[in-house]
């Protein structure tokens, strides 16, 4: 009687935590593309994490392909020219995508056709079309749909948008964001992903749509998903011996119905720049390029003050992490900086600021189609 009652419970134990085991298994992700640069950050982070497991990668160009294996040390088996055959053959979970915007769309449809998650870097895609689409898709696959954001793992920003949530700034009145760098040619990025990165069809834009993407989807998350009234953009290239085709610098400006926020994206600044002002009606918060640090102030006469930000705690700290989460059940995405909703609005600012450039006017915004 004891024996079969220790196997009854050996057996509850078992049913107990097999579900567990198997949500913690790595997950099985594949790479479509190798043009956009942030790869090489991918690759050389993947070593160092446990949540997934890389199992194939496709592109069409086997010089490049080779490039990757040959500098990551990577299997020669990972390597396919297409993106169904590597699906059929490795059967991954989600399709991490490292293409041009431009073939951002056909790269999500492939992948709802075969019920697979994805993850592309931002933005999103390049016009408002190709957002609805791709939300669609996602809908009628039943899919998750998530853009990365290096922005999003920065600690100092969730700690201004917990200080919003609690009320210590008050309302927002005005959000400043600069985000750039020199210069895709300046700072020597690889040939393939410059050549996409000047092209309008591929990129959407320049600098104004490369970095202008950051500003809207952390104004898009600090507002919880109201898009502006209107956007105003400017855009210019001064250095059209480089970036013939493309703006190189630009000026948004969001309009709201008691905030604003100015975004400059920028291909011209004399160093990377990732730095937030947001000012409520209560005070002000400064994250500063991408770090920890945050200054705040809160009175007329008290002294500007500056603190560390907390780490963010996993699985929120990293993009594979979160991918991780995501898909075992354990994060609900709607509504934060990764989201699908949330990046649907970031296209339709980034769309209304490129034709402000082209037009001179400002664009009126509209709801979008449920």
């Amino acid at each position: 009687m004891i024996a079969l009652w220790f196997r009854r419970l050996s057996l509850l134990s078992l049913a107990f935590l097999t579900p567990l085991c198997l949500a913690q298994q790595p997950l099985r992700v594949a790479v479509v593309g190798l043009e956009h640069g942030h790869i090489t950050g991918f690759l050389s982070q993947f070593p160092k994490q446990h949540d997934v497991e890389l199992v194939g990668i496709a592109d069409a160009d086997t010089a490049l392909c080779d490039r990757y294996e040959h500098q990551f040390h990577l299997d020669h088996s990972l390597f396919y020219s297409d993106p169904a055959k590597m699906v059929a053959a490795t059967h991954p979970q989600a399709l991490l995508v490292y293409t041009a915007v431009g073939e951002h769309r056909r790269v999500i449809e492939f992948a709802a056709d075969h019920n697979l998650a994805v993850m592309v870097e931002k933005p999103l895609t390049l016009s408002v079309d190709d957002a609805l689409a791709i939300r669609k898709a996602a809908r009628e696959h039943h899919i998750q749909v998530l853009v990365n954001y290096e922005t999003t793992w920065y600690s100092s920003n969730r700690a201004i948008y917990d200080m919003l949530q609690q009320g210590k700034l008050g309302d927002i009145r005005k959000v400043i964001v600069r985000d750039g760098h020199q210069g895709p040619a300046e700072i020597h990025v690889q040939p393939e992903f410059l050549k996409w990165l000047t092209d309008p069809a591929e990129n959407g834009a320049g600098a104004l749509y490369d970095f202008g993407c950051y500003g809207a989807d952390l104004m898009t998350w600090f507002m919880h998903g109201e898009a502006p009234i209107s956007v105003t953009a400017v855009a210019q290239t001064d250095k059209p011996q480089t970036y013939p085709r493309v703006d190189d610098d630009a000026t948004i400006v969001l309009r709201y119905p008691r905030a604003q926020a100015v975004l400059l994206p920028s291909w011209n600044w004399t160093f990377g720049v990732k730095d937030m002002e947001v000012y409520g009606n209560k005070g002000y918060a400064i994250a500063v390029n991408g770090g920890k640090e945050v200054r705040e102030r809160f009175a007329e006469r008290a002294p500007e003050d500056t603190f560390t930000a907390p780490p963010l705690a996993a699985p929120e700290d990293s993009s594979l992490h979160y991918l991780a989460a995501v898909l075992r059940g354990q994060i609900q995405p709607h509504g934060d900086l990764t989201a699908l909703d949330t990046n649907v609005i970031v296209v339709q600012i980034l769309d209304a600021a490129r034709e402000s450039a082209r037009t001179g006017k400002t664009v009126t915004l509209h709801p979008l189609p449920e």
